[in-house]
């Protein structure tokens, strides 16, 4: 479990391929001094598993699903990456509930600066969108931010210059793509309440008028 709250910004050293899967090493020496072998690291938001360590990298695997569903088969030497060590027990509770799950990939389609704050719309699938709602939470590329603005296709989020430096997020341009996580508590009300419209209701007309309405 995460909290979006970014910790470091890793950059990726090596990346070996197949033809459905990758292993990818991560120089961070502020992630690597407290981390072990088995330890899940969130990687752009992915939860990944490190492998192996060294003195200031980390190794992880990523498996084919996770390939074909997040941003990270775009990544390459020489990229920056956000990352996060899973939360602690008694830790502080920063930014909300991140499994690290990615749900979908979004698309910066517009970047503004707005006084010291920098507002990005992002594209995203409208299966998604349905599940944001203004002021609830969102986690781009792993970062817990608070949505702005929403449509069926979108959601605009805003960066605080300490948000824009410290995390990837200030590198990114029009038309980059992003990890997308909705708010975990809002995805169970949204897929009960598919569940429920879906089953025929026992209150008719005929109920109501019996219990006065």
């Amino acid at each position: 479990m995460f909290t979006g709250i970014i910790e470091d910004k890793g950059v990726v050293t090596d990346i070996s391929k197949d033809s459905k899967s990758m292993e990818i090493t991560i120089r961070s020496p502020k992630i690597v001094s407290d981390a072990g072998l088995g330890d899940s690291i969130a990687v752009n938001g992915v939860c990944l598993t490190v492998t192996r360590l060294t003195e200031d990298e980390i190794t992880v695997d990523v498996m084919p699903e996770t390939v074909k569903a997040t941003t990270i088969h775009h990544l390459k030497k020489g990229d920056y990456v956000n990352l996060e060590r899973a939360m602690a027990a008694g830790g502080r509770f920063g930014g909300h509930i991140v499994s690290g799950h990615v749900d979908g990939v979004g698309t910066i389609r517009s970047k503004k600066p707005v006084s010291n704050a920098v507002y990005y719309e992002i594209e995203i699938p409208e299966q998604l969108a349905e599940q944001c709602i203004p002021k609830g939470s969102i986690t781009v590329d792993g970062t817990s931010l608070t949505i702005f603005g929403v449509t069926d296709r979108s959601v605009t989020i805003s960066l605080i210059p300490h948000t824009y430096s410290e995390t990837i997020l200030g590198m990114k341009t029009v038309g980059d793509k992003v990890n997308i996580e909705t708010d975990m508590l809002g995805k169970y009300v949204f897929h009960h309440l598919q569940k429920m419209n879906k089953k025929e209701s026992n209150i008719t007309r005929e109920f109501l008028a019996q219990h006065g309405f």
